[in-house]
């Protein structure tokens, strides 16, 4: 992969040796959150979403809240067999569940397709079930599709990517519906605006 990637893959190591100590403590901030890049307040009725899951979900949120055209991001859970699951019961791999990123995007600010393209650049989407140092089903490189024409555009995307040179392996990305989203705990929204520290993903070029 690029020299991009090589650094996104120092940033997981660091991301991932926190995430142990961070994570199972549990603790919640009381930072004031930073707002969103965009100082635009598009009408909620033209606002569409999109649901990835790219690893640890707190580098993949911080990503696309950078993103022009993104005007919201949750954290959560999705993909799996629970319902209403927390962080310690998708810890255990025992619910199915993905660590995703809900994106609110403008679309007349910032296609679906550009969303996918950066998707696929921030992490590893040839590594089955695992980014970095973090294992296990809840790190899967996933798109969760919310329409048929979004499926079209990320299998098309995932071609595309696939057949670019910047991969080495086969790209394992799963590609299925949008199930409904559980959002996480509020400790893990905006938990790098809230707590600091290298984040898991870098914003592509």
């Amino acid at each position: 992969m690029r020299t991009l990637f090589g650094f996104s893959v120092l940033l997981f190591t660091a991301c991932g040796a926190d995430h142990t100590a961070t994570r199972t403590s549990e603790s919640t901030s009381t930072t004031s959150p930073t707002t969103m890049n965009d100082s635009a307040s598009p009408s909620t009725q033209r606002l569409e979403k999109a649901t990835f899951g790219a690893g640890c979900f707190w580098g993949v949120e911080q990503v696309f809240r950078k993103v022009p055209g993104v005007v919201d991001a949750a954290v959560g859970y999705t993909g799996g067999t629970t319902s209403n699951p927390s962080y310690r019961q998708i810890c255990t791999s025992a619910t199915g569940h993905a660590e995703v990123v809900e994106v609110s995007f403008d679309p007349q600010r910032v296609t679906y397709e550009r969303l996918v393209d950066i998707f696929f650049k921030i992490h590893d989407p040839t590594t089955l079930n695992r980014q970095g140092p973090d294992v296990g089903d809840q790190y899967r490189s996933v798109i969760f599709c919310h329409s048929d024409e979004q499926r079209k555009v990320a299998e098309s995307m995932k071609e595309k990517a696939g057949k670019s040179g910047r991969y080495k392996n086969p790209i394992v990305t799963f590609i299925e519906p949008a199930p409904i989203f559980w959002r996480a705990e509020e400790y893990h929204q905006r938990y790098f605006e809230k707590n600091g520290g290298p984040s898991c993903h870098v914003l592509p070029e």
